[in-house]
């Protein structure tokens, strides 16, 4: 399906930390005149999976230079959205909190005892609270709060709503959502109080303390003003900030460190220690996020000392355990920029790929490197929307499951191998579809399997890599330099040749609709929708949304389909409504090539409730259906299977079956029916593996009955089938005596790019009798490998207006280049009438198909009766044979007997081994020559009537 474009994860996080530095502006409450007590830190995930104690609890910091008393205060607790503040979620408070010092309040205890237990707390209350979203308020007595947001309380000493769905908190603007493993951490060691918690706390590591942990003055009290801290700033190295582990042990802390800037990207900048300490496993380089604001002296070279907050950034959501396993070390809020130098440069570390080990490159966070060519693209799905191209080192990512069998010891090697050998190539950019397009070469250019050959120079970064927040991160590196793409995959303006005299294809149309979804359809009406479960809404078409993006999209896939010129198409992905969206391909498709070539199989008497469907194009001139399409109803297809059967001109049968199996997104939750087996396991397979393998043991039976049907056993399964090649429904298909025959010719076959890695989706897989006809099997990477900003559609693409000057220009073009997602798949056959002629017969005459005509020892006449033939000439031909009717498209074959005679050559024409005369007026005589003008004489073999001796050509001779 075509993807539309949204604000990406990475770019929401990035404007809520922007609009939490910008929060200033919206002041709400303050706690009460002289207060020295406030909330520093609020951990709701104790006892969790994934948490890190196993109690929820709330600490308290006392900035003032006198100790506190809290007799007869209360720590209470409401939901993000509710208004309860009694009972349970009342806890009273008693004894007092230390000058500049600290008091823990344990809460309620989690299903998860085994985790660990929290320090001595000095207050326990059996408060259970949210890990992500909630309101906490500080109380002067243990009057229970009311209402949602009751910040015009005078008793209120503090008040924090923690997470984006919280109805109340200072200065309207609650703090970022936290996890079962991080907190929310005020800044400053929690002496910040800007009364504004979407500026004041950050997200990160826990570390509760209790009155007995170690005081710490904050320079002054409290009251920060722009959420950098009012602290005094201890001074660190950048390497003693980042440590030895994957985060550092000093988060929270206002630190003031230097470094030079090695790389500004659009929301603040990486700077790199300017002598190192020489330990590899600590990081020199560290990013300083600014939000939008660009300082004056930061600038390439320019040695600067930075003031700011140490802080563990979670770039993925925060029950994405991949990445909030990988936060990124980072200062923030920070308070000041000063510039000590200018004209210095760093060196970069030179690095190799793969990687020793997975997360190698963590303890290069943030620094500047030279990483060593040749480095493959990989894939460039995301370079229009988030100027990304995936890097790997050693030639092209493969999917697991498309070469090994899921689970097995060499999947997961070559999971691990792709995970070492892979980086992602960034822009040094959070804006989506940037202009112009990052690396974006003439004719949308890189393509996936194209090179970047000299080293890559720059920093190195951590952080999402697809449209969705809950996927795995990946580390990046944004280049100091451009780099330069060489071409290794070039493109090919017709798939290879694929031998034999049937061509078959299977075609992913990518949601090809006639009916748009701004509710308009090809014929110009409006008012119009789709059917999906036997609703019709235009929010159930898939497709183009309006007739210009239809057209672009049409004549794409009409350029495709011209150029594979095959003698049936398998189609999926069409719109269910009848016959209409094929017929306005077909007639499309005609009018490209200038001759009613093509036409729309039978529909079936079935089509399924889905919006899309499967569909046969055909050559009429080239076979004939038998009998009417065979659809399969059994309830367990998404999309019924349709087969029908066709009989070539020499009379030979084969059916041709097309499917489209249920896809891996959209999984089924817990307590959903068909959870068991569907969810995924993390093997490779996705979800709804066991959906699809259940379609493929239906597959078998159904096409049992075609064959039957048909009078038969030929079938090509063709379609869209979900699975890599070695994944159970596949592996079900091949082990029950199919063959699959992309695997047969291809050492890597693929037909779809996921997360950087290659494989085949897409299928042709033969019958046992059919196998030993398939000449040959391609995909054809005119989809796969292409830029997606080069497809039909037309949003975030100049010369837009709504664009405001800010979409890049558009590469589309009239070609077959990303006409789909999916690389069609191309199969030729060879399905000939066999005739082998006996010792008594003195003529045979073919079909007026293509036949392969056998002749072996006799004298005889041969007609092939219509066609593309072969003659064949076998071991026991002595001579004496003509041909009647040689035509263009047939073929004369004598190996057998020139091999026979002990001439071996390549080129038996050229070394005159094979001579040609003139025979009568009108004909040809072909002679062998066993010593090829030596001194023995020709010996005349085959007359061919009507042909001059320019019939003796490499054409019409197969050598």
């Amino acid at each position: 399906m075509p993807i539309r474009f949204r604000l990406p994860a990475h770019a929401r996080a990035l404007l809520a930390r922007v609009l939490a530095t910008c929060a200033w502006a919206l002041l709400g409450a303050a706690a009460p005149a002289g207060a020295a007590v406030q909330i520093s830190q609020i951990y709701g995930g104790g006892g969790n999976s994934g948490g890190l104690f196993n109690a929820d609890y709330v600490e308290l910091r006392n900035t003032g230079s006198a100790a506190v008393s809290l007799q007869g205060w209360s720590l209470q607790y409401a939901s993000a959205t509710g208004s309860t503040w009694s009972g349970q979620q009342l806890t009273a408070l008693s004894g007092s909190i230390p000058a500049n010092g600290y008091f823990l309040i344990k809460l309620a205890t989690g299903t998860n005892t085994a985790q660990p237990a929290l320090p001595t707390p000095d207050v326990t209350g059996t408060t259970a609270m949210s890990a992500t979203a909630g309101k906490v308020a500080l109380v002067n007595n243990t009057t229970a709060l009311t209402g949602t947001c009751p910040l015009g309380n005078a008793a209120i000493v503090d008040f924090v709503g923690f997470g984006s769905t919280a109805s109340c908190s200072e200065g309207n603007s609650p703090t970022p959502a936290p996890s079962n493993s991080t907190a929310i951490l005020r800044a400053a060691d929690g002496c910040t109080d800007s009364n504004v918690n979407g500026s004041d706390f950050s997200t990160g590591v826990p570390g509760p303390r209790n009155s007995a942990s170690a005081a710490a003055v904050c320079g002054g009290g409290g009251g920060g003003g722009g959420g950098g801290g009012g602290g005094q700033p201890v001074d660190l190295a950048i390497y003693t900030i980042q440590g030895s582990g994957s985060q550092s042990a000093l988060v929270g802390t206002l630190a003031r460190t230097s470094g030079v800037v090695t790389k500004l990207v659009n929301n603040g900048f990486f700077m790199q220690d300017l002598t190192g300490d020489a330990n590899p496993a600590t990081s020199d380089g560290i990013f300083v996020f600014t939000s939008s604001t660009v300082h004056p002296a930061v600038a390439m070279g320019n040695l600067v000392q930075v003031t700011g907050t140490v802080v563990e950034f979670n770039t993925g959501a925060a029950s994405n355990a991949h990445t909030a396993a990988r936060p990124i070390t980072e200062l923030s809020n920070v308070t000041s920029v000063n510039l000590l130098g200018t004209g210095y440069s760093i060196t970069p570390t030179v690095v190799s790929l793969p990687e020793t080990v997975e997360d190698d490159l963590e303890r290069l966070e943030g620094m500047l490197v030279s990483i060593n060519g040749p480095l493959t693209v990989s894939q460039n799905f995301f370079q229009g929307r988030y100027g990304q191209l995936t890097l790997s080192q050693g030639g092209r990512l493969e999917i697991p499951t498309n070469r090994y069998r899921p689970g097995t010891a060499q999947a997961l090697t070559m999971a691990n191998d792709n995970a070492r050998r892979r980086i992602i190539l960034d822009d040094g950019s959070s804006l989506q579809n940037p202009n112009p397009t990052p690396y974006l070469g003439a004719q949308a250019l890189p393509r996936a399997g194209d090179v970047i050959s000299g080293s890559l120079v720059g920093v190195i970064d951590f952080g999402l890599v697809t449209s969705s927040n809950a996927d795995p991160g990946d580390y990046k590196i944004h280049p100091t330099a451009a780099p330069t793409f060489a071409i290794a995959n070039p493109r090919s303006s017709a798939p290879p040749a694929v031998g034999g005299n049937v061509k078959v294809a299977s075609f992913n149309v990518l949601n090809y609709f006639t009916t748009f979804t701004d509710g308009t359809n090809v014929a110009g009406q409006t008012g119009q929708g789709c059917s999906q479960g036997g609703a019709v809404s235009p929010g159930n078409c898939r497709g183009a949304n309006n007739l210009t993006e239809f057209m672009r999209q049409r004549a794409k896939i009409v350029e495709a389909m011209a150029a594979i010129n095959a003698d049936a198409f398998g189609l999926m992905e069409i719109q269910n409504n009848g016959n209409i969206a094929a017929q306005n391909l077909v007639d499309a498709l005609n009018l490209r090539l200038g001759a009613p070539l093509y036409a729309v199989g039978p529909l079936p008497s079935n089509t399924g409730s889905d919006a899309i469907r499967v569909a046969v194009i055909y050559k009429p001139t080239r076979m004939t259906p038998v009998g009417a399409p065979l659809s399969d109803s059994d309830p367990i297809n998404n999309r019924p299977t349709l087969a029908q059967g066709f009989q070539m001109a020499n009379g030979e049968r084969f059916a041709l079956v097309v499917n489209h199996f249920k896809s891996k997104g959209s999984c089924p939750a817990p307590g959903d029916p068909d959870h068991a087996g569907n969810f995924d396991t993390g093997d490779g397979q996705g979800c709804w593996n066991l959906q699809r393998t259940l379609q493929a043991q239906r597959l078998r039976t159904f096409v049992a009955q075609v064959q039957s049907t048909n009078a038969s056993n030929d079938a090509l399964l063709v379609g869209d089938f979900n699975a890599y090649a070695q994944e159970d429904p596949i592996h079900d298909l091949t082990s029950s005596g199919y063959i699959d025959q992309i695997g047969r010719f291809n050492s890597l076959g693929y037909s779809f790019i996921f997360n950087g890695a290659a494989g085949r989706l897409d299928h042709a897989i033969a019958s046992a009798t059919l196998s030993p006809k398939v000449s040959g099997a391609v995909d054809w990477h005119i989809n796969a490998d292409e830029s997606p900003q080069q497809d039909y559609n037309l949003e975030f693409k100049a010369p837009l207006t709504t664009c405001g000057g800010l979409c890049p220009s558009d590469p589309y073009s009239v070609a077959p280049w990303r006409a789909s997602d999916h690389d069609p798949v191309v199969v030729g056959l060879s399905i000939y009438k066999i005739i082998t002629t006996t010792l008594t017969q003195t003529s045979v005459t073919g079909t007026p198909g293509d036949d392969l005509i056998y002749s072996g020892a006799g004298r005889r006449t041969l007609s092939g009766g219509g066609g593309n033939d072969w003659f064949i000439f076998t071991v026991g031909f002595a001579g004496g044979a003509t041909i009647t009717d040689l035509s263009a498209g047939d073929v004369v074959d004598l190996r057998a007997v020139l091999l026979n005679m002990g001439i071996v050559s390549t080129t038996p024409i050229a070394h005159g081994y094979l001579t040609c005369k003139a025979s009568g007026t009108s004909d040809a005589l072909i002679s062998i020559d066993p010593d090829a003008s030596g001194p023995s004489l020709p010996r005349a073999m085959l007359l061919i009537k009507n042909q001059g001796c320019s019939v003796l050509n490499t054409t019409t001779f197969v050598q």
